[in-house]
């Protein structure tokens, strides 16, 4: 039995050794980790239980049968984060570039059957060089095999990519698929094709990093909701995000104890709104100032900043946030914004996550450029995003709400539960000067002094609309609240709505204007 054991330890420790140590080395030299030192800093501490680790290819063409390792390129199995359980699978960069083979998809669809049987969610750290080109068709169908588990998953189970090298061709289409990417500055990318087609088909020169960095996906593309620095700090993250997300769609999210005797009025949130109804504010700084600890996590940072999305937590509960930025393009829905929030909203109803929106928005975007590329179709992906979800819905009117972008930002009218405004909200079909312009044109032309005219009319329109009482007349908004009280007023609301039941009439699933 001895004899059988020793040969057991032999095979773990040559599979956790995985292309040898010059391979290993060699990640180290890039500023890379390997696939298992990873798992290591991702996971809690002796929690990680692998499968699969004797796994090997079956190929055999171009001499590649003379080349077996044991795990075939990535490291799966399961285990905990902060004490909750997931599954994950770790591609191995020192084993064949950790590129998809047969054996290796099977792994990788393997564990994500078992996690959505668990409910529990997925991580994926990707670091590979694409299909397994020694296997041809088989390698590709390995991708499908895993692109329609994604699909199968998406909205009941959380699932996470963390890009930490290279991912090419069609491997970006499971990361594509999953909720949320995560990539690491100059040692991470993602592309269709690379450079040299690039070059090649359209005669564009572009390094690696131009075209599928992971600065150019967090503020270009979109395609990357996180980047940080380095690995180490990645995987951090990839642990924080998991701390507001449930384990799976019919689970709660994760809720901290909060001691309500805390709860006091913030007075220098009377201040935050400029007097100048044109002058900007860091809508952050209202966030930070209703969410607990001055903790928020935002997602999508730095890419259509028009608009803030992230998760926070208020009275210990997790939430989803959504708040126009009037510092950046004075707060309008453009069609990045447009889509970057109808995605976070998505999630956040798939998964139980309450919303909290801020609303400060002139309207969307004018222009040819935006009228060209669909600002109308990508608008409503927002609009029905908000109408579908029926979580917890929770709008604070901060200043301007104007035409059609306040009835897409969580209005009553599409099932907001509780819709509160400051008193300095404007509520109207459009801004006062452009109204007045258009109502009063004859008078304002006609008048001896058409500027004169053009200011008192101003002034009417003002009194009337640029603030919120018509709109709480006709209980458009419950309630208008000093911006003091607006932390009280959220939580307040978030309990009374903990239990919340809201449906939707049976159907497959409807048709977002994608």
């Amino acid at each position: 039995m001895k004899e059988k054991f020793s040969q057991l330890q032999l095979l773990k420790e040559q599979a956790k050794l995985g292309g040898g140590q010059d391979k290993i080395d060699a990640q180290h030299k890039k500023g890379k980790l390997t696939a298992r030192e990873r798992i290591e800093i991702l996971v809690d501490p002796n929690s990680f239980e692998e499968t699969d680790m004797f796994v090997k290819h079956r190929a055999s063409d171009f001499g590649i049968d003379k080349i077996k390792i044991p795990g075939d390129g990535v490291v799966t199995g399961f285990a905990k984060i902060d004490g909750r359980p997931i599954a994950l699978f770790s591609q191995d960069f020192t084993v064949f570039g950790g590129s998809l083979s047969e054996t290796h998809a099977q792994k990788i669809v393997k564990i994500m059957k078992t996690a959505m049987k668990a409910g529990i969610p997925v991580i994926g750290l990707n670091d590979s060089g694409g299909a397994r080109i020694q296997e041809g068709v088989v390698s590709l169908g390995g991708y499908a095999d895993i692109f329609l588990l994604n699909t199968l998953a998406s909205g009941v189970i959380p699932q996470i990519s963390v890009v930490m090298g290279p991912c090419a061709g069609g491997a970006v289409y499971s990361p594509a698929i999953t909720d949320f990417i995560f990539m690491v500055r100059n040692t991470s990318y993602m592309f269709v094709t690379g450079p040299n087609v690039v070059k090649t088909v359209t005669h564009e020169d572009v390094t690696f990093e131009e075209l599928g960095g992971a600065d150019t996906h967090a503020t270009k593309s979109g395609v990357a909701h996180f980047v940080y620095d380095n690995e180490v700090e990645t995987l951090q993250n990839v642990r924080k995000l998991l701390s507001y997300l449930p384990l799976n769609y019919l689970d709660r999210p994760p809720q901290l104890e909060f001691d309500y005797q805390t709860i006091e009025d913030d007075p220098s949130l009377d201040e935050i709104i400029p007097d100048n109804p044109n002058k900007p504010y860091d809508i952050k700084k209202v966030i930070l100032k209703v969410v607990d600890n001055q903790d928020f996590f935002e997602v999508h940072k730095n890419y259509a900043e028009n608009i803030v999305v992230g998760f926070a937590r208020i009275a210990g509960k997790s939430v989803g946030i959504v708040a126009n930025q009037p510092e950046v393009l004075a707060g309008v829905l453009d069609i990045n914004a447009s889509v970057k929030a109808a995605r976070f909203v998505r999630f956040c109803d798939a998964f139980g996550i309450p919303l909290v929106v801020f609303v400060d928005v002139p309207g969307f975007l004018p222009g040819t450029d935006q009228e060209w590329n669909g600002i109308i179709r990508h608008g409503a992906k927002l609009l029905y995003a908000f109408s579908e979800a029926t979580v917890p819905k929770i709008t604070v009117i901060t200043r301007k709400a104007y035409g059609g972008a306040y009835d897409v930002m969580n209005s009553k009218h599409i099932r907001g539960d509780f819709n509160f405004a400051w008193p300095s909200a404007e509520i109207a079909v459009m801004g006062p000067k452009g109204a007045v312009e258009i109502i009063f044109k004859k008078e304002i032309e006609n008048a001896e002094n058409p500027e004169e005219e053009l200011n008192k009319k101003l002034q009417e329109y003002i009194e009337k609309f640029a603030n919120p009482y018509v709109t709480a007349e006709r209980g458009y908004v419950d309630d208008i609240i000093y911006p003091r009280e607006t932390r009280r007023k959220i939580i307040n609301a978030l309990d009374l709505l903990f239990d919340k039941v809201d449906t939707n009439p049976k159907k497959k699933h409807g048709n977002i204007p994608l």
